[in-house]
């Protein structure tokens, strides 16, 4: 997935906002959360760097794969974030469905006032 498929996808989720920070990462919002970064990386690696939020599981297995890796910074504190920086990783289809979920847990967390005014329903899982 390259930068523009990353803008795409993202900005066709219901109700988010995206703005450049952090030295020019794409970073994608549901009610004013993060739930994906694009381009966000350490500078290792020629990929373009997708992060996102994932479960406490998925973390432990996403980790271990080849081209993955606990986000740098989020993932030192703590955070269950993975980036996506290299080759395998995962095909574009999975890297979709990994930021749609993050999307759908950040959006499952906001207050149901905050869903009611965004105009977004989500399903508890």
């Amino acid at each position: 997935m390259n930068e523009k498929q990353f803008n795409d996808f993202c900005k066709k989720l219901p109700a988010t906002t995206y703005v450049k920070q952090w030295g020019e990462s794409h970073v994608w919002k549901v009610g004013g959360k993060v739930f994906a970064i694009g381009g966000w990386e350490d500078g290792d690696s020629e990929e373009f760097a997708v992060t996102f939020k994932v479960s406490d599981m998925n973390f432990e297995i996403l980790k271990e794969r080849p081209g993955l890796r606990g986000a740098p910074y989020l993932a030192s504190r703590g955070l269950k974030w993975i980036q996506h920086y290299g080759k395998p990783g995962l095909n574009d289809d999975g890297l979709k469905d990994c930021i749609k979920r993050s999307y759908e847990m950040i959006a499952r967390a906001l207050s149901k006032k905050k869903q009611l005014e965004l105009g977004i329903r989500v399903g508890s899982e």
